[in-house]
């Protein structure tokens, strides 16, 4: 028997996991380790070599360190229920004039469950990912997440959907640590190509990063569907024309293929009349977000207006704000304006590094 009892590691193949299913056989778990193909590339329309955490040198590489540490490693194909749930999600959304968030839905409806599911079967009381945040029990009896000790690589943000049932087995290893940690204790390791992984910003079905060819290459018939609209101003003036809404998003200013003298920005989709709406940063900003499909975390409700610290998106520092939950949504009135509230993304909601919750801006 081993010190800790059993435990299931998602490995991708890359540092971040490699090290972390190390550091807990080395703490005396006894690990297995448990590589996820989630999609398939060619069938993306990808033209380069495939990478990342479902190419197959990723999912050699996660095997070729458990064999060398001496703990079982196997493969779960979960790219039917992946492209059911999160290919087809991202779809519908920028059909929906919005901006999808996949890696939240994900963790939340895909990846824990899948690894849940599996640990039952193989008898492991916890799962454990690469993810650079932390965990732990409050008097409540509700866990918590949360930031990373590295505030450059914490990924709290895409956590907020995890529920308390999934998150009572779960494990952050490298919460207490930081990016340049890891890759030292991986060269520590012996594991020197390991150690000089690059990291993808990419999301990991999209080809080249290339959102709008995988909308073409999805959707066949998307331009015919679509095809061109106007680009308008604020006032309805029609200002020039564009290719189609979904190939654009709120905040967009690059690529719009438009000169109208001053830097102008998308500011609302309509995609009931294939319009985009252009507008100056000014217009692009608001003070007050509603948030749909709640999850809270740290807390079971938010009844009263509670101050908190709002990230619109991940790479967002996050404003000061209240929050209040009226039903099933979440009020954010912000202490000053935002700019680029896109609805699809996630608003997560922060007491300090306490992640409180998250859901999805409408």
């Amino acid at each position: 028997m081993s010190k800790h009892g059993r435990i299931l590691v998602a490995m991708s193949g890359g540092v971040d996991s490699s090290v972390a299913a190390v550091m807990l056989h080395e703490q005396g778990y006894e690990v297995i380790g448990l590589t996820m193909k989630t999609w398939d590339y060619a069938a993306s329309g990808g033209s380069s070599k495939e990478t990342g955490c479902c190419s197959l040198d990723s999912i050699n590489d996660a095997r070729a360190l458990a064999v060398g540490y001496g703990f079982p490693h196997y493969i779960l194909d979960i790219r039917n229920e992946f492209g059911d749930f999160v290919i087809d999600n991202f779809v519908d959304e920028y059909l929906a004039g919005r901006t999808p968030n996949p890696c939240v839905l994900c963790n939340t409806h895909i990846k824990w469950e899948a690894l849940l599911k599996r640990a039952d079967k193989l008898d492991c009381e916890f799962i454990a990912t690469g993810h650079y945040a932390n965990i732990r029990l409050q008097d409540s009896g509700r866990y918590v997440i949360s930031k990373g000790k590295d505030e450059n690589k914490d990924q709290s943000y895409v956590l907020w959907g995890v529920s308390q049932e999934n998150l009572a087995r779960t494990k952050f290893p490298l919460g207490s640590f930081s990016k340049p940690d890891i890759r030292q204790m991986a060269v520590d390791m012996g594991q020197l190509e390991l150690a000089g992984k690059s990291e993808s910003y990419e999301i990991c079905f999209v080809p080249d990063n290339d959102y709008r060819a995988f909308l073409r290459h999805k959707v066949e018939d998307l331009d015919e569907r679509v095809g061109p609209g106007n680009f308008v101003l604020t006032d309805g003036t029609v200002v020039g024309k564009h290719l189609g809404y979904p190939y654009y998003t709120i905040g967009q200013r690059k690529g719009l293929g438009i000169a109208l003298g001053k830097p102008m920005f998308v500011t609302k989709i309509q995609p009931e009349n294939n319009t985009v709406v252009l507008g100056t940063i000014e217009e692009l900003e608001k003070k007050e977000a509603w948030v749909r499909n709640l999850n809270l975390v740290k807390y079971d409700n938010i009844r009263e207006p509670l101050e908190a610290v709002t990230k619109i998106r991940y790479k967002d520092a996050g404003t000061e704000s209240k929050i209040q939950q009226i039903g099933d949504h979440m009020k954010v009135s912000f202490d000053h304006m935002v700019s680029g509230i896109a609805p699809g993304q996630s608003a997560v909601f922060y007491e300090g590094n306490d992640l409180l919750g998250g859901g999805f801006l409408i």
